[in-house]
């Protein structure tokens, strides 16, 4: 039986994670999913990245898990990419599903295309109070286009407006991620587009793992809603020893 700690991507909770861990579950592993500092109701969304990452650290001690499979999706990469920085000795192993992998002195913003910075600060700036949200057009096209059409409107109504600043917050890191002494595994769904593949997910950003599994998995960006069976089954194949 292996523990994986799974942490959800921008907009999202842990709870949207929870249909994923059920088929975790069923096959005899102990699964938690958290939510992130920032993304939990009644934060304010003047959290920076920092706050978020040490939010998970937490979670891993006052928990007290260890020898854990630790997956981060999109966003998420930058947290589970801290989290190993500090508490590499918690951790089995790294997996990245779809996700962002930063370097020390690096931002999520460093790593998307320059239409989507000039679309966020936009959406914050009307917003006012440090959030931004996501547009239904560029949702359903670009993040969950392997989904019917009520599938991408259920999942939409209960994102959450997310931190601009830990988008734009550099992070600091101890260890690069090749270098870190971890196992680390990359998922990639095959038809996400969140990215656009002329600036992709893999090899562009998996490459920065140095030594790493590699699984594809058919679908979209949020796989969670569209097949949480087969992105349980890819988590799996991910973390296996």
């Amino acid at each position: 039986m292996s523990t994986y700690v799974l942490v959800h991507g921008a907009w999202h909770t842990g709870t949207e994670l929870e249909p994923v861990a059920a088929s975790i579950r069923a096959a005899g592993h102990q699964v938690h999913t958290p939510t992130i500092k920032g993304n939990r109701p009644g934060d304010a969304k003047t959290t920076g990245l920092a706050d978020a990452i040490q939010s998970i650290v937490d979670y891993l001690s006052e928990n007290n898990l260890r020898d854990v499979v630790l997956l981060g999706h999109s966003y998420g990469g930058m947290i589970i990419t801290g989290v190993a920085d500090q508490a590499a000795d918690r951790i089995r192993r790294l997996v990245y599903w779809n996700a962002f992998v930063p370097n020390n002195g690096e931002s999520l913003n460093d790593m998307v295309p320059p239409h989507y910075l000039t679309l966020f600060d936009a959406i914050a700036a009307e917003r006012g109070d440090g959030s931004v949200v996501l547009p239904f057009p560029i949702w359903r096209d670009a993040f969950i286009n392997d989904a019917d059409l009520e599938t991408a409107q259920r999942a939409y109504a209960i994102l959450n407006p997310h931190p601009l600043k830990t988008f734009s917050d550099k992070i600091a890191l101890r260890t690069n991620p090749a270098e870190m002494m971890l196992a680390k595994s990359y998922i990639n769904c095959t038809e996400d587009i969140a990215l656009p593949h002329s600036f992709p997910w893999h090899p562009r950003l998996s490459e920065k793992l140095g030594l790493f599994r590699l699984v594809h998995v058919p679908g979209s960006h949020e796989l969670c809603f569209s097949d949480p069976k087969a992105l349980a089954q890819a988590i799996m194949d991910a973390g296996r020893d």
